[in-house]
């Protein structure tokens, strides 16, 4: 949801992802990190950001301080990194251009546009026996642990019912405005090549036909590694004959969607435990592959 909050507030003139990301949060000028164009952060290519913001890094005075004091290990673009902290500050800039705080973007505006009524930031009260409990390794009850950037980056809470209408929109012209139209059409441009897989904002695509060992490969652990980038230079609109998928955990839930736009085909697994890559993309793989579409190895 990170990555459409920041398309949509391109869309309606808030935001533009070619900016500086100090034209959003002044606290970063004259820093390494300010001059970095904010699309890089929702392509995990900014310079190296390590996979989750530091345990010494309790509040946002300290946030802000550990981000004016980073410094890239690469050039952005040369490479990509998996990093929460960078998914994190575009949730922050694209709070920040609508002049909200990134709960209530979300809850009052994005939410609400999407026609998700089940999906929150903070679960509230009458909604809590709709929670899921989620398991660790050990069986052990747990939930999704609070901390800097933890919202804007993998707190948000969803139903499968909302999760799956969230696929119904990126599938094709649904009954939204065209900002937002535009908005879900534009987390979907392709900016970088890792391999087989293609980077767009957040979401992560494969030229259809894909075999499921592509799938395997490319949502393997080894992602989560700095590796080298290929530049889609102009970046690439959103296409159709793709796989689109993004996996998601924490430490006591796993999730993973896909879908195929030219298919008008899309899956949701959610799981209150924290299951392999592997499994989840498995199962996709077969279910969607019984609809026909998918005919490689």
């Amino acid at each position: 949801f990170t990555a459409t909050l920041a398309t949509w507030a391109q869309a309606n003139g808030q935001l533009s992802l070619t900016d500086s990301i100090d034209t959003y949060l002044p606290q970063l000028n004259d820093t390494r990190l300010g001059k970095i164009p904010v699309f890089h952060l929702g392509t995990h290519t900014a310079g190296g950001f390590p996979l989750q913001v530091p345990d010494k890094v309790q509040n946002t005075r300290q946030l802000m301080d550990y981000f004016k004091a980073w410094q890239p290990d690469y050039r952005p673009g040369t490479h990509r990194t998996y990093a929460n902290p960078s998914v994190g500050l575009l949730g922050m800039v694209a709070a920040r251009s609508m002049k909200l705080p990134y709960e209530k973007a979300l809850q009052q505006r994005l939410f609400p546009a999407l026609n998700l009524s089940n999906t929150y930031v903070n679960v509230p009260d009458e909604k809590q026996k709709l929670y899921a409990q989620g398991y660790n390794k050990l069986d052990e009850p747990v939930r999704v642990n609070p901390g800097p950037l933890a919202s804007e980056a993998y707190g948000v809470k969803s139903s499968a019912r909302d999760m799956i209408r969230f696929v119904e929109a990126h599938l094709g012209p649904g009954q939204y405005d065209a900002p937002l139209q535009r908005a879900l059409s534009d987390t979907r441009i392709s900016y970088f090549k890792v391999g087989g897989m293609t980077q767009d904002l957040i979401w992560e695509q494969y030229p259809m036909p894909v075999g499921l060992g592509q799938l395997l490969e490319g949502n393997a652990s080894a992602m989560l590694n700095t590796l080298k980038t290929e530049v889609i230079e102009p970046p690439q609109a959103a296409q159709s004959a793709v796989w689109v998928n993004k996996t998601g955990s924490t430490n006591g839930f796993g999730g993973y969607v896909a879908f195929i736009p030219e298919k008008q085909l899309g899956i949701v697994i959610l799981a209150n435990k924290n299951y392999p890559n592997e499994e989840r993309i498995r199962l996709a793989y077969r279910i969607l592959g019984e609809s026909g579409c998918c005919s490689k190895p």
